[in-house]
């Protein structure tokens, strides 16, 4: 029997849990693209996906743990290995405490704040991805980020279950500790929220959904921006003197002007396609595949570094390009 055969047995042992073999991740991301997995593995239970991710990884099969697939570019030949899923979606509360489990979707937190009339989400409302993805790269926007809300994060690092207060999660913009440690799965966080009125709290959020639909349709198959967005504070006095003052935003320069300066709006490689109202947003306009994708991103970052002398850092993660950085 192959490795991937007698793991796959093993892993079906489980209680609790799904596997399946040859599983399309296009299905798993938001831009509608990937390969086949050799196996996918999803559970709702912690102790269980510990054990999972125990057995893939003493497999000697390669493995990777995914959530949302919002920002995931997985490659045209999938995975070859083992995928984990982590699917614990409860939400909770206990006065203006609120504790959130990694794989509810974010929307789905905010919408349970906002109905319980606590105040520190509403803004980052419309933001696609999972709440354990949110945490990951610190997710915000209109100047907030859900670091501010955060009390303590849980965690599994390899070895053992752990908690991290906010200080020691290191968060700053779109960054957290758990970027420097990818082999770390989140498994929830408590948050810290304020009380104020639901329906204030609602239409302050109806009213981003609806500005953010115009920018990112829901049915699109992206990523959102592809790119971070620039702290002015980083960049050098030579760049700084060339930005009109009124693209900065709250001490941040976005990608797009950038992207723009260098012709990004509207290029398209095969059906991946920059859109022509926005240069950091990139989608898969019908049957795209990975490989265009990476051509254009990766074309995108060289105009830039050779106009500015810096590489714009992606937002998205890859999964399956032995040549790139991936998901662990």
């Amino acid at each position: 029997m192959s490795l991937v055969g007698e793991t796959f047995e093993q892993l079906s042992r489980l209680p609790k849990i799904s596997v399946l073999r040859n599983v399309p991740l296009s299905a798993y991301t938001r831009f509608g693209i990937g390969g086949p997995a050799d196996l996918f593995v999803e559970t709702a239970s912690t102790d269980v996906f510990v054990e999972a991710l125990r057995m893939a990884r003493s497999s000697g099969l390669d493995t990777v743990v995914i959530g949302g697939g919002t920002n995931l570019v997985v490659s045209d030949e999938g995975f070859r290995g083992v995928v984990l899923k982590l699917s614990n979606r409860r939400l909770s509360r206990d006065g203006r405490a609120v504790h959130a489990e990694s794989g509810a979707t974010l929307q789905a937190l905010i919408d349970f704040t906002i109905g319980l009339g606590l105040k520190g989400l509403e803004t980052m409302t419309g933001i696609p991805g999972s709440v354990g993805a949110a945490v990951y790269g610190n997710a915000g926007a209109y100047g907030h980020s859900i670091a501010e809300r955060i009390s303590s994060v849980r965690f599994f690092d390899g070895e053992t279950i752990r908690e991290l207060d906010n200080a020691a999660c290191a968060f700053h913009y779109r960054e957290s500790v758990f970027k420097q440690h990818k082999e770390w799965i989140i498994f929830s966080a408590a948050l810290a929220m304020d009380e104020a009125d639901a329906a204030a709290l609602r239409e302050t959020a109806d009213n981003i959904l609806a500005i953010r639909n115009k920018k990112y349709p829901p049915a699109m198959k992206c990523a959102g921006s592809i790119f971070k967005n620039l702290l002015l504070a980083d960049l050098p006095a030579r760049i700084v003197d060339e930005i009109p003052p009124r693209v900065i935003i709250e001490g941040k320069v976005p990608s797009a002007w950038f992207l723009e300066q260098v012709g990004a709006k509207g290029m398209r490689v095969g059906d991946i396609q920059v859109a022509d109202y926005h240069a950091n947003l990139i989608y898969n306009a019908g049957r795209g595949s990975a490989r265009d994708l990476v051509s254009i991103i990766t074309e995108l970052k060289q105009r830039v570094e050779q106009r500015w002398g810096f590489s714009l850092e992606e937002e998205v993660q890859y999964v399956g390009f032995p040549e790139l950085v991936e998901v662990s």
